[in-house]
């Protein structure tokens, strides 16, 4: 799956992701200005987005293209199911 420099990379955004969130908490209690509290919100959610984005591409290029590579059709399908559902998860 994934390597341990790639866990430390993504354990290092989720530390910062856990920042901002607890940022945007601060904000809210001390009553900041709500565009400020948008901005930190929108930089959380994308650093999140970052780290599914990298799990993704790992899934595909390990899970999914060893199941293409099987030859099995059965294992081929479930994966290109499953990714299929990830996909429009996300576009949601």
């Amino acid at each position: 799956m994934l390597s341990d420099d790639d866990k430390k990379k993504l354990d290092h955004r989720l530390a910062r992701v856990l920042g901002q969130v607890e940022a945007v908490r601060r904000m809210i209690e001390d009553e900041e200005y709500c565009v400020n509290i948008l901005m930190q919100l929108s930089a959380a959610t994308g650093a999140l987005d970052k780290v599914g984005q990298i799990i993704l591409k790992q899934h595909i290029q390990t899970c999914v293209s060893d199941a293409i590579k099987s030859g099995s059709s059965q294992d081929r399908d479930e994966k290109i199911e499953e990714l299929m559902n990830v996909f429009r998860k996300y576009g949601e």
